[in-house]
């Protein structure tokens, strides 16, 4: 592996970044998610977030799910590019649930919602920067999530 791929990848490593959605503020701020965006010149913005112990009923509620869509992209300008998608599916206990997904003018928000366990698995990722503690913190808000962990990616 040449050197500069190896710098690249130990670059890209140190911006993925485990963030506790209750310690929000250990991850990176915004400020410096941006300055990382602008200077690698960077394509997207991606932030995964694992949510666990959800309100129920918020789970399984396919008017909660759109709802959360809606407000999400308002709150990052983000314009969304039809409508939202909620399809429920999944012969195994396991993984049953709702999966969303809407696109918007700069990529993708989808998610999965876990009917055994209340767990959710959402990714917002954009060509757009925005603040992903204020993303982290509205979604754990939204589904009462009693804990959330969260990935942060910038994608070149």
């Amino acid at each position: 592996m040449k050197l500069f791929n190896i710098i690249r990848a130990i670059t890209i490593f140190s911006l993925l970044t485990l963030v506790s959605a209750t310690h929000a503020a250990q991850g990176p701020s915004f400020t410096e998610i941006k300055k990382e965006f602008d200077n690698n010149k960077a394509w997207g913005l991606l932030t995964s977030i694992d949510l666990h112990n959800c309100n129920p009923k918020k789970v399984r509620s396919e008017a909660d799910i759109k709802q959360y869509v809606k407000e999400l992209c308002e709150l990052i300008d983000a314009k969304r590019f039809g409508e939202t998608v909620v399809v429920n599916f999944g012969e195994d206990e396991r993984i049953a649930g709702f999966s969303m997904t809407q696109l918007i003018e700069t990529s993708l928000i989808s998610g999965h919602f876990v009917n055994a366990n209340n767990y959710i698995y959402m990714d917002v990722f954009s060509c757009k920067p925005y603040d992903p503690a204020v993303v982290i913190a509205f979604t754990k808000k939204f589904f009462e999530a009693k804990e959330a962990d969260a990935h942060i990616l910038i994608r070149r």
